[in-house]
Parts: C-alpha cells; sequence; structure tokens
C-alpha cells in the first residue's frame, strides 16, 4: 500500500521557517519524480520543487525559488522541504507528489500517481 505522509505545518509568524517533512512507504521509489506542492486559499495547487530519486536533481518553479530547499533521504524514505523567512503569502496546504513521468521538471498534478495527504501552514 503505497502512503505518502507530510507533517511540519502549523502556524508560525511571519520571517520564521518550517520543515516540511513527507514519510514514503509501500513501494520503492527508484527512478521516481517527487515533489511539493502547495495549494493557497481560493487558488489552485501549484509545483513548488521537484527531486529526481535517481541523482537528487532539483529544480525550484518560481515561486519556491530563493527560500526553499527540498532535499530527500532514502535511508529514512523521506523527503523534506525547507522554507526560510515565511511569509503570509506562504499560507496553504502543502502536498507531496511522487510519480514515474519521465518529464523533468514535472510541475503538473496529473504527472503524479501518488499523493499525501497535505499538511497546513498558516503564516501570519
Amino acid at each position: 500500500h503505497v502512503q505518502l505522509v507530510e507533517s511540519g505545518g502549523g502556524s508560525v509568524q511571519a520571517g520564521g521557517s518550517l520543515r516540511l517533512a513527507c514519510a514514503l512507504s509501500g513501494r520503492t521509489y527508484s527512478r521516481h519524480c517527487m515533489g511539493w506542492f502547495r495549494q493557497s486559499p481560493g487558488q489552485e495547487r501549484e509545483g513548488l520543487a521537484v527531486i529526481w530519486t535517481d541523482d537528487d536533481s532539483t529544480h525550484y518553479f518560481d515561486s519556491a525559488k530563493g527560500r526553499f530547499t527540498i532535499s530527500r533521504d532514502n535511508a529514512q524514505s523521506a523527503m523534506y522541504l525547507q522554507i526560510l523567512a515565511l511569509t503570509p503569502d506562504d499560507t496553504g496546504v502543502y502536498f507531496c507528489a511522487a510519480g514515474t513521468t519521465r518529464q523533468w521538471p514535472a510541475r503538473y498534478e496529473y504527472q503524479y500517481k501518488y499523493w499525501g495527504q497535505g499538511t497546513q501552514v498558516t503564516v501570519s
């Protein structure tokens, strides 16, 4: 049973930082593209950052450039998203996802097969 479970969200003051985690289980994730997405209030889900499991190549989309860092710990079967200098615009539900698409970088929802349930981040 494939399972992705996010954690680490919460309420944070502007200027603070968070490290979101995504626990992975149920299959091996070699040759996978894994990503973090965000759905802000009233907006569509957007891709933030992606990582390729075979070589840990990363790519950041416009909303995530500069303050976000995606990383992966294969031994711990986990993926992370570090966010610095949080602003109220970072408020939203953050999702991790995994898929076998060969398209790089994969920024769209349809390119991912497996999804977590999301973790809420509120910045005030």
